[in-house]
């Protein structure tokens, strides 16, 4: 049985965020969200924004001229440090989720430790942006356990993973190429795929590219020409 200070706090914390903005309908609670629940040849598409601004406005250049909705992961030391491009990726119509504070493992973490850093980042966020964020958290590493998605749908966030990751993140130096993180993408078609890519690189180099900006346009074209739509996330609070 948890103590009851926690429970309370909990409880506060998570009517404290529904009133800020809408809690995650029932059907995303208590599970992982890899895919979407599905027969519609549609596909998601979401960035995950940890390290710096490399490739963002490539990225939303290439959503704009593609009219394709995307939806944004950054955590909260990210919007802290990079409250523009936070501000940037709201500002052209894409949703907001929560990728944590600071980026930690969650198995390591406890549950006040969990909730801290979920609600830590969606201040974080919400302040960067200056509008409500999306009910939606995404784990660091994509490393999930039963009870800290329990914390995390307390507060009210579904956990919306992915089905698979471009690894465009690991850049050319991680043996990376831009054709590769098309392939792994494409590889992972299937209807209501939710497809993960990166903005930022932790490439410290003299030239760093971010291989998931120069991918994005040969994927989005990919996709739609094997008949697949790109579909907005925020679709799914619709029920």
């Amino acid at each position: 049985m948890k103590p009851l200070r926690t429970t309370v706090a909990a409880v506060a914390a998570a009517i404290a965020l529904t009133a800020a903005g809408p809690a995650a309908p029932a059907p995303l609670l208590g599970t992982e969200v890899r895919l979407i629940p599905t027969g519609e040849r549609v596909v998601a598409l979401t960035f995950n924004a940890a390290w710096d601004e490399t490739g963002l406005d490539a990225v939303l250049t290439t959503l704009r001229e593609r009219a394709a909705p995307a939806t944004f992961f950054p955590t909260g030391q990210y919007a802290e440090q990079h409250p523009d491009a936070v501000r940037a990726m709201a500002g052209a119509g894409h949703g907001l989720g929560n990728h944590s504070y600071s980026h930690p493992l969650f198995t390591g973490l406890d549950a006040r430790q969990a909730r801290a850093e979920v609600l830590r980042a969606d201040r974080a966020i919400r302040g960067a942006a200056g509008t409500d964020p999306l009910p939606f958290f995404r784990f660091p590493y994509g490393e999930t356990t039963p009870q800290r998605i329990a914390d995390v749908n307390e507060l009210g966030f579904a956990d919306i993973e992915f089905t698979t990751d471009t690894n465009g993140y690991l850049g050319a130096a991680g043996g990376m190429t831009t054709a590769e993180a098309v392939d792994r993408a494409l590889d992972a078609l299937t209807p209501g795929a939710i497809l993960q890519l990166h903005v930022g690189t932790p490439d410290e180099g003299p030239d760093p590219r971010c291989l998931d900006a120069e991918a994005l346009p040969l994927i989005i074209d990919a996709v739609r020409g094997r008949g697949y739509r790109i579909l907005d996330l925020r679709t799914l609070l619709d029920g």
